[in-house]
């Protein structure tokens, strides 16, 4: 089949890296890239040119797939006028800021016929897959236990704070692990219950760099999620992955030379360990797992197959909805200091 002509919209690092994955692939040809503003870019990319232009560069180059890796608030935008342009999508999490816009994009996509892929990077990472396969295998009902708070500082600060003028940590970063535990329980996600502290003068006035939320789900499971952001943050007990069940748990174990301002550290797992009640705990080593890297040149490759392929992607939107609808439950909850029934 001929290359799918991909048009990358946003090259920070996640646009950055998705851009990589089309370059060394087959499967793809980038004919455009887009940012707001002028940005470094690897040699592999440095041939091509930037628009500053989202809708001209659409228009113009007329894509088979445009890659969305830009800020939340334009996710939804830019997915449907894709769509509606006759383009494939792959879109960043989190697909919205609303459950109204996340409902719009698998609306068009429906209404289109185009595939959309939404950036849930650790439903490609074996160990994560071999993590979910392990939970399931104790049965529920279940406690899930999951952080990542990340103590930036100057760049990375900098991407932070601009990303929460739109999106909140739990929002931006929950919405993987939410996907997680409602991979693993399968039950519908009944009641949120969150909370949050602003920890800087540098976050605006309305906005929280730390917070964390309670779900709970209709089989009695019940999960904790947490994320801070910001030059204040603790690296002790950053990284936190644990599924505990009746017959015993599954737990990622991170070496102590882990560090959260590392981005290989967020998907990177080391050591699972599986411990099932009365019998010796069995450890699984993850050493050879992919980097941050390989794994968005699979998820492109998952992207290439569900195109080429013609794959049934409605029940991933509908699971990108449904943990996007979760976390925004969470903020809603810490804003109004009530839980909220989903």
């Amino acid at each position: 089949m001929n290359p799918l002509r991909v048009l990358v919209a946003g090259l920070g690092n996640m646009g950055r890296s998705h851009a990589l994955a089309y370059a060394s692939s087959p499967a793809f040809e980038i004919v455009g890239l887009v940012n707001r503003s002028p940005v470094e870019l690897p040699p592999e990319l440095t041939h091509l040119d930037i628009a500053t232009d989202f809708h001209e560069a659409l228009a113009r180059l007329k894509p088979d797939l445009v890659c969305i890796a830009t800020y939340s608030d334009t996710h939804a935008d830019y997915a449907v006028a894709a769509m509606e342009a006759g383009a494939h999508v792959f879109v960043e999490k989190p697909l919205a800021t609303t459950v109204a816009d996340a409902n719009r994009v698998a609306d068009a996509a429906a209404r289109t016929g185009r595939k959309v892929v939404v950036g849930y990077i650790l439903r490609h990472h074996p160990s994560w897959i071999r993590l979910i396969e392990e939970a399931r295998g104790l049965g529920g009902p279940y406690v899930f236990r999951l952080n990542l708070n990340q103590q930036s500082s100057g760049p990375t600060w900098e991407v932070h704070r601009r990303l929460m003028e739109t999106t909140s940590p739990i929002v931006d970063c929950g919405v993987h692990y939410v996907d997680v535990m409602c991979q693993i329980t399968d039950a519908r996600p009944t009641e949120v219950r969150g909370m949050g502290l602003r920890l800087s003068d540098e976050v605006a006035p309305d906005m929280y760099n730390y917070g964390h939320f309670q779900v709970l789900f209709e089989d009695g499971s019940c999960g904790w999620y947490e994320a801070g952001w910001g030059p204040m943050m603790s690296d002790t007990a950053f990284f936190v992955k644990d599924v505990v069940s009746p017959r015993g748990a599954v737990s990622i174990r991170m070496p102590d030379s882990a560090r959260s301002d590392d981005i290989d550290t967020h998907t990177k797992t080391s050591t699972i360990r599986v411990h099932r009640v009365g019998q010796p705990d069995q450890d699984l080593n993850m050493a050879d797992e992919p980097g941050h890297q390989e794994l968005c040149d699979r998820e492109q490759a998952f992207v290439a197959r569900a195109i080429q392929n013609d794959l049934d992607l409605s029940r991933h939107l509908r699971d990108a909805v449904r943990s996007l609808a979760v976390c925004l439950a969470a903020d809603e909850s810490v804003r109004s200091g009530q839980p909220v029934k989903l």
